[in-house]
């Protein structure tokens, strides 16, 4: 297995590359993962495959999974993200933790589906590379099934299920399972608990300091509901706020929201944070039925506006999304401006559930 990782030398020229094709043009990221695997209606047997034909749990649901017992098809969904105009594809590791993987006993292969799991993306981003069209391999960092902010007993307020260091051990797996595999990038997305992504942003910069050099880190948080706000209650600046600390390349919005509902969230993003800012939307809200409806051609009219106003510098899809909404997408933005980073006034930035300023 022969693995192209990063090392000192071509982390800064990625650094350098990324942030020129940034000021010239906004960038693509892939749709939805999810969305493109249900398609495929594996069964149980295709999930177990022959490695885990014998595994004492229901298998079937596991995603992440798939890295390993049908890597064939998790590789060709990349390709054809890349195919339809994406710059970036994410890697297929959103629950590739311990913690997430504890619902089927698999602790254990946490480092090793996030190492695949890039490994796959990075195959699909050389074989479809050009000099002008470079392609991207963002490794993905979900929230877990837990919460650090919040308790899940009604009754026990101060009770927590996860620890601040439990969080960063199995945050700091996937991301070096995802240097290792070649990644270009790190994502921690669909944040839904600020503290979360603080443990992610910790465990990333433990394992960037182990090995030498720091990958770009992007962060995509969510807003759960048309309160405005994410789960654990902060609103998109105070979001900013509690992670613009960590030197990101960009830090945005993605899931819960289609981009009708998203775009005041991400307009008052661009006007606070002073790094590039990424959107990638539902293909709508759920119908009765659960399922995402909104054509690519409606989709891309909507975040196709987000570029006309200069909000976004990189634009995609979450939940519902396909091949056709990101080519859509990437026409829809093709040849606009990126939105500009804006410089600002200096204050003392605080936030709690609500941003806090106070001026110099």
């Amino acid at each position: 297995m022969t693995v192209r990782a990063h090392d000192a030398a071509s982390a800064a020229k990625l650094k350098a590359q990324l942030k020129a094709i940034a000021a010239e043009r906004i960038l693509v990221i892939d749709g939805a993962m999810g969305t493109m695997i249900q398609g495929r209606r594996f069964d149980e047997a295709a999930f177990r495959g022959e490695r885990f034909k014998d595994w004492d749990r229901d298998l079937k649901g596991n995603n992440d999974l798939l890295i390993l017992t049908q890597p064939d098809a998790i590789r060709d969904i990349h390709r054809q993200y890349f195919a339809a105009g994406a710059d970036i594809v994410e890697t297929n590791t959103f629950s590739s933790t311990t913690i997430a993987q504890a619902d089927y006993g698999m602790e254990a292969l946490a480092y090793e589906l996030n190492r695949e799991g890039a490994r796959l993306a990075r195959e699909a981003a050389d074989a479809t590379s050009t000099a002008d069209k470079p392609r991207f391999v963002a490794g993905a960092i979900g929230p877990t099934n837990r919460t650090a902010s919040i308790s899940p007993d009604v009754n026990d307020p101060g009770y927590r299920a996860v620890t601040f260091d439990d969080l960063r051990i199995a945050y700091g797996e996937a991301v070096r399972g995802l240097v290792d595999g070649g990644a270009d990038l790190i994502l921690i997305e669909t944040v839904f608990d600020t503290l979360n992504a603080k443990a992610a942003l910790f465990a990333a910069d433990e394992v960037f300091e182990e090995k030498g050099f720091k990958l770009p880190v992007m962060v995509s948080g969510t807003i759960t509901d048309l309160s405005g706000r994410t789960l654990s209650g902060q609103t998109p600046t105070a979001f900013w706020y509690s992670v613009r600390h960590a030197d990101l390349f960009s830090v945005g919005l993605n899931c819960a929201l289609g981009a009708r509902e998203m775009r005041a969230h991400v307009d008052e993003l661009s006007r606070v944070a002073d790094t590039l800012i990424s959107a990638y939307p539902n293909a709508g809200l759920p119908n009765e039925f659960g399922e995402y409806d909104e054509s690519p051609e409606a989709m891309a009219a909507l975040v196709g506006e987000f570029a006309e106003a200069g909000l976004v510098n990189v634009v995609g899809g979450c939940c519902g999304t396909t091949p056709a909404h990101i080519g859509a997408i990437a026409q829809a933005v093709a040849g606009k401006a990126p939105r500009k980073v804006p410089t600002l006034a200096r204050k003392l930035r605080l936030s709690g559930l609500e941003p806090f300023d106070i001026a110099a």
